[in-house]
């Protein structure tokens, strides 16, 4: 996560301790902050639990590829419990309790109480249309310290990319019951080409509708989001969408509205905001390198700061990524599975920065992002530490010039970029 409003203009938030290692004050976003980490390579992975594959919805980027139906094999309420223990003796910050649909799950809101119980932070992902009054109050209730409900757009965008008439209107509804009874929720939005032409009207809605946070994902290859390309934006879109971003986000602290904005999914979004500040002589910039420097961007993501753990109780690098398998709940500690470097890919993820290839390797910003989102490499060229297809820094940008593209070239770590993703950058 690229934390817009604490690298672009100086704010705080409740991830700064996890993400920067630097101290939020207690009450930032009207939530206890997490522990401040020493170091973001040390810290224990945030849990991605996908604790059931059925869903209300038809999501056409689903990376799960869920549907209105029940699916067998999922992990009970016992198995969900000792699960709970296990991460919370692995002192894991936080579970992410996602599906399918969660809610949908009998058992979601005993599980969720299990987590809280058990000093861990439970967040809900969610689609909202199932929140009612009295489920916002239980969720509320329940531990529940932050509740990210998705969107794809407004209304007739959202319902197309949901796949049911009407579901935007009932994810508000979802929004208004939780905000009315002080429960912390925000929005989740995928970035594609039918939406980020609206996002200005994104985030004229989200202070109209008073949404305390809202996080805008880029695009991973998975699921029935796997049809690489066909939504995706170009490089030049990403780098419009990121200038819309930045500026409302701007616009947000000059007026002192408190809306936390964060992008997810691609470090080149820390890159090119840093880059912006440089340009405009932001006397911050070389503080906000060394933030990013700290975190190490994909260096301390998937399969270190990020883990997932499926329906199945299968162990993958991160939620994208669930056709490789490292091992399963149901058979061994998560804790023994995820420190565990004898599987090659696990070892290759706690050490990226070894691994890296191509324009990535050679990229003079290698410690801000150090490869981004792997499996959108893999995904694309068929080899994990390919560079992300998605980065859309230039190649003189990160100091990429002829000779060392031949130099690339001769060593086998020429990856051209997919023409589909191309655009015209200044």
């Amino acid at each position: 996560m690229i934390d817009i409003g604490k690298l672009f203009c100086g704010g705080v938030s409740t991830g700064d301790g996890l993400r920067y290692g630097t101290k939020a004050g207690s009450d930032a976003h009207g939530n206890a902050p997490h522990t401040q980490e020493k170091s973001a390579s040390e810290r224990r992975p945030i849990v991605v639990w996908n604790t059931t594959r059925t869903c209300n919805l038809k999501c056409v980027h689903c990376y799960t590829d869920s549907d209105v139906q029940k699916y067998t094999g999922e992990l009970s309420t016992e198995e969900g419990f000792n699960l709970i223990d296990d991460l919370a003796s692995f002192n894991i910050p936080s579970l992410l309790f996602s599906g399918g649909e969660p809610l949908i799950r009998k058992d979601i809101l005993t599980l969720i109480e299990r987590a809280a119980n058990r000093n861990i932070r439970p967040v809900i992902s969610t689609n909202g249309t199932l929140i009612d009054r009295e489920m916002a109050w239980s969720i509320k209730n329940a531990g529940v310290v932050y509740a990210g409900i998705s969107l794809d757009g407004m209304e007739a965008i959202n319902d197309e990319f949901r796949g049911v008439k009407g579901a935007f209107s009932r994810a508000m509804k979802g929004f208004e019951n939780c905000i009315a009874v002080g429960q912390r929720v925000g929005l989740r939005l995928t970035l594609t080409k039918k939406n980020y032409n609206d996002l200005h009207r994104i985030f004229d809605f989200i202070e109209r509708e008073g949404i305390p946070r809202a996080c805008f994902y880029h695009l991973v290859y998975s699921g029935r989001g796997g049809d690489m390309f066909k939504d995706d934006l170009t490089h030049k879109e990403s780098r419009h969408a990121m200038d819309i971003i930045l500026e409302r986000t701007a616009n947000f602290f000059q007026r002192d509205v408190d809306i936390n904005i964060l992008t997810v999914d691609n470090h080149s979004d820390g890159v090119y905001l840093y880059l912006k500040m440089k340009e405009r002589g932001d006397e911050r910039a070389e503080e906000v390198r060394r933030l990013l420097t700290w975190n190490g961007g994909a260096a301390n993501s998937s399969g270190v700061g990020i883990a997932n753990i499926d329906f199945f109780g299968s162990v993958h690098p991160d939620q994208f990524w669930q056709d490789y398998n490292f091992g399963n709940v149901r058979e061994r500690n998560f804790g023994d599975i995820w420190m565990d470097e004898s599987d090659g890919l696990m070892h290759g993820l706690k050490h990226k920065a070894d691994h890296i290839k191509g324009r990535c390797r050679v990229c003079r910003y290698r410690d801000l992002c150090t490869g981004s989102m792997r499996v959108r490499g893999f995904r694309t060229y068929d080899d994990p530490w390919a560079p992300d297809p998605q980065c859309y820094i230039s190649d003189q940008e990160i100091g990429l010039d002829d000779e060392m593209k031949i130099e690339l070239s001769s060593m086998g770590e020429e990856f051209p970029m997919p023409e589909q993703l191309l655009g015209n950058i200044k």
